[in-house]
């Protein structure tokens, strides 16, 4: 009787216990959650900033279809020329392919490939009159202030793709001022690859050689290591390249291209 008296006196306390722990769970609960759709504003939030926190301080290319096209025909031509494969796309299967073409061969055959690449780009017909008649083109286009001029203009439209945004700027030539320079604020090539041999033999060196033997245009592109941008002097013929200053340039210590072969003693990797 005992037992069960005081079983039964301590029933409801141990209930009415329970029945306050619940209530003070439930109170609990409904102040920590959170309407579903300050979730949803939060998770599309943190989504719209991961991207630029992920890639602090590197410029954003929004490619459109076009120049996604260009990207990926310049890339397929290099690898048809070099017989290297991308698994990659876009932009980044560029600089792969051409990081590839870094480590697998010599500065002078690099040159070469590229030029290759670069004639395979060009329409057929275009090529075989510009090898019957090598003067055709230096004849409809003859070297003026008008074809330097618009070289610049049709670069900085067309190849932004390439090299990234770019202006038109003034240079004196033969004592009066002309449009025959493009600026570039920070070359995309140079800015990806992060070498000074990429860029000098996969970009500088025979798009020269290409723009004059195929276009009769010389061109000089001035590279600036230090802040990445770049100058194309059309009309005006590059330095020997023992006396070129930007094939004297030490590579960056963050080389993609040191990462993947060895370079020499220097820090140079041209």
């Amino acid at each position: 009787m005992e037992a069960k008296l005081i079983w039964q006196s301590r029933s409801p306390t141990v209930s009415s216990s329970r029945r306050a722990d619940k209530r003070q769970c439930r109170l609990v609960h409904s102040v920590l959650a959170r309407p579903l759709e300050n979730l949803v504003t939060e998770r599309l939030r943190l989504k719209k900033l991961k991207p630029a926190d992920s890639k602090a301080g590197s410029s954003v290319h929004n490619d459109s279809w076009f120049d996604l096209l260009a990207i990926n025909y310049l890339s397929q031509s290099l690898q048809a020329a070099t017989g290297v494969k991308s698994m990659s796309s876009g932009y980044e299967s560029l600089v792969e392919t051409t990081a590839m073409m870094s480590k697998r061969f010599n500065t002078k055959t690099q040159q070469k490939l590229v030029v290759k690449a670069l004639d395979s780009a060009i329409p057929k017909f275009i090529l075989d009159m510009a090898s019957s008649f090598p003067l055709l083109i230096r004849t409809l286009l003859p070297q003026s202030q008008f074809t330097r001029e618009y070289f610049a203009a049709f670069t900085t439209v067309f190849f932004a793709w390439l090299i990234g945004p770019s202006e038109v700027r003034e240079s004196e030539f033969d004592g009066r001022r002309e449009k025959n320079v493009v600026y570039v604020k920070k070359c995309r090539f140079l800015e990806q690859s992060n070498c000074a041999g990429m860029c000098i033999n996969l970009c500088k060196m025979p798009s020269q050689a290409f723009i004059k033997d195929s276009l009769g245009m010389p061109v000089n592109m001035v590279p600036n290591f230090d802040d990445m941008s770049c100058e194309m002097i059309f009309g005006q013929e590059p330095p020997a390249s023992i006396d070129d200053p930007a094939l004297k340039q030490p590579c960056y210590k963050l080389c993609k291209a040191n990462q993947m072969h060895t370079v020499k003693s220097s820090g140079q990797c041209i």
